[in-house]
C-alpha cells in the first residue's frame, strides 16, 4: 500500500465567487419584495395608467376614491369632514405634509376636484395623484 506524499495535499480554499453571487441574489430579492409592501395599507382600486408614473415612499396620507365614492385613509373606511379635520391636524404638525389621492378610473372627475378643494381650503399644498405604470402613448 502506497500514500500520498505529503507535498501533493493542497490547502483548502474558500470559493469567494459563488459567495459573491448569493449575497448579491439575496440583496436584490429583498430589495424587490420591500418594494411590493408598499401598497399593503391601501384599498385595491383600479387606478389609472400613466406613461411617466412615479414611485413615492414617503408619503403621509394615501386617500383612495372608490368607484362608489366612498373614502379610504389607508386601509380605513372614514368620510370628509373627519378626513380634513385629521389632515388639517397633521398640516400644524408637519408642514413638508403630503397628500396622494388614488382615483378609481371610472370614478367622476368632479368627485376628486371636490376632495382637493376640500384639501386646498384646509392648508394642505403639498398633493400628488395616483397612477399604475406602463401607460400607452
Amino acid at each position: 500500500m502506497r500514500l500520498r506524499d505529503r507535498r501533493s495535499f493542497t490547502k483548502p480554499e474558500v470559493m469567494i465567487i459563488p459567495m459573491i453571487d448569493i449575497m448579491f441574489f439575496l440583496l436584490v430579492f429583498f430589495m424587490i419584495s420591500t418594494l411590493y409592501m408598499v401598497d399593503m395599507k391601501t384599498v385595491q382600486v383600479n387606478l389609472p395608467q400613466a406613461l411617466h408614473a412615479e414611485n413615492q415612499t414617503k408619503v403621509n396620507y394615501i386617500v383612495t376614491i372608490k368607484k362608489d365614492g366612498t373614502l379610504w385613509l389607508e386601509d380605513a373606511q372614514t368620510d370628509t369632514n373627519s378626513l380634513i379635520r385629521s389632515a388639517r391636524e397633521e398640516q400644524r404638525r408637519n408642514p413638508r405634509f403630503s397628500v396622494v389621492i388614488r382615483a378609481d378610473q371610472g370614478l367622476d372627475y368632479g368627485q376628486v376636484i371636490a376632495l382637493l378643494d376640500e384639501l386646498r381650503g384646509a392648508g394642505i399644498s403639498h398633493f400628488g395623484l395616483a397612477a399604475e405604470s406602463g401607460g400607452s402613448q
